[in-house]
């Protein structure tokens, strides 16, 4: 089965401080990936990159086999740790924006049969995370759990083909965060999505992820910290025990891909 999302040799660096270093990496379409790793390992500049945020200083990132444009495109929809709704709009209005942007990118505004069959189609998605029975609240009525259904709900309106999260769930009580978890399990499973979560948590790695991602440092000079980056030093399929990721060769092999 050809990947869905390739990594090949993808390097990230800011000046003379390298982030990334010779990362190879092969991801499934239907794959549930996370990736962990310590503070400074560079799992949120990865996301960047298969988000399209930003490019590779060297090396690939394809979709499809294609080179992925730098820039945000809607096969993939990202969720953050902190609540990215608009304030000002309702429940409803959130979600209905994000198919009003394309269709009508000059007003972002649709009117009389085209705007009540994005509405309908807003609504279904809020039912399917869970917001049915509240359209016409504002963010600031809601709760954290709530705000963060919504977010989930604006990701999932355009369709993607891969659900980016990042440190979804970080900002939430232990009780809401475990019904969260149920949710994105069922939304994974309902959308047939792909997702790549980043988080600090093990126990939340483990207990979503079809595979687990460990990035670090192989290298390490006390003089000069910031001249190595950090690669995969772990890949870790969840149906076997876990072994180190192989050395990177002069030629990259990329990782093999796994459910």
């Amino acid at each position: 089965m050809n990947a869905l999302l390739s990594l090949r040799n993808v390097w990230v660096e800011y000046g003379d401080k390298v982030v990334l270093e010779k990362v190879n990496l092969e991801v499934a379409e239907g794959a549930f990936l996370s990736i962990i790793g310590p503070s400074g390992a560079g799992k949120s500049s990865l996301l960047r990159l298969i988000l399209g945020q930003e490019a590779p200083t060297r090396g690939q990132v394809l979709l499809d086999g294609q080179p992925l444009r730098p820039e945000c495109g809607p096969d993939r929809g990202v969720v953050f740790q902190r609540y990215s709704v608009f304030p000002h709009m309702t429940v409803l209005g959130n979600v209905t924006f994000g198919l009003e942007c394309p269709a009508a990118p000059l007003a972002a505004r649709l009117f009389g049969g085209a705007r009540r069959k994005a509405e309908a189609e807003a609504t279904q998605m809020l039912e399917a995370v869970g917001l049915g029975d509240s359209l016409h609240l504002y963010p600031a009525q809601m709760s954290g759990g709530m705000q963060q259904r919504l977010a989930i709900a604006q990701a999932l309106i355009k369709r993607p083909r891969i659900l980016l999260l990042d440190e979804p769930f970080g900002a939430l009580d232990p009780g809401i965060r475990a019904d969260m978890h149920g949710l994105i399990t069922r939304l994974w499973r309902d959308y047939s999505l792909t997702v790549v979560m980043v988080t600090h948590d093990i126990k939340e790695a483990f207990t979503l992820g079809t595979r687990v991602l460990a990035l670090d440092k192989r290298r390490h000079d006390p003089h000069a910290p910031h001249r190595y980056g950090a690669t995969a030093v772990y890949d870790l399929p969840l149906r076997g025990p876990p072994v180190p990721a192989p050395e990177p060769e002069t030629q990259p092999t990329p990782v093999a891909a796994t459910n």
